[in-house]
């Protein structure tokens, strides 16, 4: 009998296609292969090799294998089928998410020769000016030992620099150092505290089996120290480990951590490394070398071979669920890859998501407790500010100013928290009303002062700022609301004594600016940090002792069910950036509802207290966790056409476990030209969700629809707008 092999493409295809395997061609689910494809070639993966040829049909053969191994291991070939069947995505596209960028375009699964550099050792004097260049020659020795190319440009240097070096003769080409894979200890661990050693009694063991323990560690507390520790006594030299972090942004200070304790054994996976760098870590991992990655959400997909250890920092953060595409969840794909592996999975945050809460409620995962901040640091003062009837400054109340003033009067660091990007979120004139609105979305432009352009935060659609009014011509044409830009003018105006540094996405678009931001504060000179979210994710900052949350009141009142979830755990992330060293933090949260109780809960600190209150109201509302949900969504040119398809698909959603709600507009309708609805789905029982997925999968297929037109499921969404 012919031998045929089900291989999946690179494709939004929701079927598999069965190719002849040639006479003496050895072939493996999981490897790479070259196949005729219409008129072309193309790179396929194999899911399957038992498979019953179609009988009356001469298959085509596959051209080649691509390597004589699976590029895709048998444990991570069997996550990612698991995972695209349900999220209800595409099983080759969710496939080939687990390879490189060069290996999804079906080069060479090999590294071209790579350049190393070591000091030359001669005396030079450079010019003033080239403060780069000598910045590289410092970083060069500082490194100790010889560097490749990648390493530079990964450490924010340019390939110009190194020429420039190299053409003084100050650098020089040299052979790549001996590395070996399972380095020692560069430095001793520092030693946990009693309360450290507590929580560490409390986490799972690496005993062949699977175990998930949620570490809930008040802001401070040293839950890194705990990951140190746990990788320390429970790898073996052969033994491979995975760190998800939420952010490329905290990738550079957990990874110098790490590095500190590690060496090189620390390897390194987000999205800013380029095709060669991701190449010679996904093939590290591949070998099975005794590799502990630090990564974003897409490093729960590499193929490794030997993972014992499995770490989720900042669990509860929504960057760890895909906002386009293949919609996974990091964290949650962390748990069953650790099912998979049959190996300890510790999910870490200060303000941990109800989900993880209410499965260690109900016996699924464990709960370690370490509630007491490291050394004499104490948690912050928060303190509610009221600010209705208060004259406002850049969005900043005259008692947080009096605050700011005396917080860098005694050399201290403090950080004004504002949630929007730019200088302001709306473009108003005061004399006939009009206000600028993006032509593509059903939102406002926000206005960013340092290039006079507005901008929509939606579809990235921009214009040059006009001086007067569109409408009426009128000079009363004026920015309404509070941005970080605006905050950030407003400060250096007030203190001109003082660096004001803004962090937000604006601010650190270019490559090792988050580096040299962080450096900057780290360096303990006052200053006032102006930021956005970014700020209130894992940061260690031991001269602040100010936090002022400039408006509060966001989430109190969203339409989505999780807002005010979300809404907490951000207050108390940010406000955990306060007085992490020997020095008290205070904490003032400008708000206009002094008197809700979700603030006002917020003043005692007991996050658990909080998320129990929040747990019971989604039970009495049948809310997620209590019962799965998943949002099908339509964008089409017109309205009407999202509509009627989502009206077509709840005809088939006739289960009577089922409860459907729409389909309705979403709240943003029109984004980027496209008109977006959306149907809610909801179940007692997670198979029953599946199987009314499913159908509605193979219902939308058969549909007829434009080229225009898109849908979309998302199973477990962090957004519900």
């Amino acid at each position: 009998m012919t031998a045929t092999a089900r291989i999946a493409l690179n494709r939004p295809l929701r079927r598999l296609f069965d190719y002849q395997i040639p006479d003496g061609c050895r072939i493996k689910p999981g490897q790479r292969v070259q196949i005729p494809f219409g008129r072309q070639f193309a790179t396929g993966l194999v899911v399957d090799t038992n498979v019953t040829p179609p009988a009356n049909i001469q298959l085509k053969p596959l051209k080649r294998a691509l390597e004589p191994w699976p590029a895709l291991p048998a444990e991570t070939l069997k996550l990612l089928t698991w995972a695209a069947n349900y999220y209800q995505h595409p099983l080759g596209e969710s496939l080939f998410m687990a390879l490189p960028p060069a290996l999804r375009r079906g080069q060479p699964a090999a590294l071209p020769k790579e350049t190393f550099w070591r000091l030359s050792g001669r005396e030079h004097s450079l010019p003033k000016q080239a403060h780069r260049q000598q910045a590289l020659l410092d970083w060069l020795a500082s490194e100790g030992k010889p560097q490749a190319t990648r390493d530079v440009l990964a450490a924010g240097f340019s390939r110009s620099q190194l020429k420039g070096l190299a053409g003084k003769e100050l650098v020089t080409e040299c052979e790549p150092p001996e590395r070996t894979d399972s380095d020692p200890l560069t430095s001793p661990l520092p030693p946990l505290t009693e309360a450290q050693q507590l929580a560490f009694a409390k986490l799972p063991p690496v005993d062949g089996k699977f175990h998930c323990t949620l570490l809930y560690g008040v802001t401070g507390s040293g839950k890194t120290e705990l990951y140190l520790h746990y990788l320390q006594n429970n790898l073996t030299a052969d033994d491979q480990a995975l760190v998800l972090v939420p952010e490329i942004n905290l990738t550079p200070q957990t990874v110098a951590r790490f590095r500190r304790y590690f060496g090189d054994r620390i390897e390194v996976w987000h999205s800013a490394l380029n095709d060669g760098q991701r190449l010679a870590t996904w093939l590290r991992i591949r070998e099975g070398k005794p590799v502990i990655v630090i990564g974003t959400r897409s490093a729960v997909l590499l193929p490794f071979i030997k993972l014992q250890t499995l770490i989720v920092d900042e669990e509860h953060d929504s960057s760890y669920k895909q906002g386009e595409g293949f919609r996974y969840s990091g964290r949650d794909l962390a748990v069953f890859r650790g099912h998979l592996n049959q190996c300890p999975v510790i999910l870490g945050s200060a303000t941990p998501s109800l989900e993880s809460y209410a499965n260690t409620q109900n016996g699924k995962y464990g709960l370690a407790r370490l509630e007491q901040r490291v050394g004499s640091a104490t948690a912050p003062e928060v303190r509610l500010l009221d600010i209705r009837s208060r004259p406002l400054e850049g969005g900043v109340s005259q008692p947080a100013l009096s605050a700011i003033r005396r917080c860098l009067d005694s050399g201290q660091q403090a950080l004004v928290f504002v949630n929007r990007r730019g200088y302001a979120p709306v473009m108003m004139c005061f004399d006939c009303g009009h206000l600028m609105e993006c032509p593509d979305c059903d939102s406002r432009l926000t206005y960013h002062q340092r290039d006079r352009a507005l901008r929509c935060h939606h579809c990235d659609y921009q214009q040059a700022a006009p001086t007067v009014c569109p409408s009426c011509q009128s000079e009363a044409f004026k920015p309404i609301g509070q941005g970080t830009e605006r905050t950030e003018d407003t400060l250096t105006s007030l203190f001109p004594d003082v660096p004001v540094i803004r962090v937000d996405r604006d601010s650190t678009q270019r490559k090792g600016s988050i580096q040299s931001i962080l450096e900057r504060v780290n360096s303990g000179d006052p200053c006032i940090l102006v930021g956005t979210q970014m700020l209130a994710k894992g940061h260690d900052f031991p001269k602040v002792t100010l936090v002022v949350v400039v408006n509060a009141d966001g989430g109190l009142f969203s339409v989505d069910f999780r807002a005010p979830e979300q809404l907490i755990q951000t207050l108390l992330q940010v406000s955990g950036r306060a007085g992490r060293s020997r020095d008290p933090g205070t904490v003032l949260v400008q708000t206009c509802h002094s008197d809700h109780p979700l603030l006002n809960s917020l003043q005692q600190g007991r996050y658990l207290d909080i998320a129990q209150q929040l747990l019971t109201e989604r039970e009495a509302a049948q809310l997620p966790p209590f019962r799965p949900m998943a949002i099908i969504r339509a964008e089409a040119p017109e309205m009407s056409e999202s509509l009627a398809f989502l009206d077509q698909i709840r005809n088939t959603l006739t289960q009577d476990a089922l409860e459907v709600w729409g389909p309705l507009p979403a709240l943003i309708a029109r984004k980027a030209k496209r008109h977006r609805a959306q149907l809610v789905v909801l179940c007692e029982q997670r198979r029953g969700i599946r199987e009314a997925l499913k159908a509605a999968c193979q219902q939308a297929e058969q549909l007829r629809t434009g080229r225009d037109f898109r849908w979309q499921i998302d199973v477990d969404p962090q957004e519900t707008a």
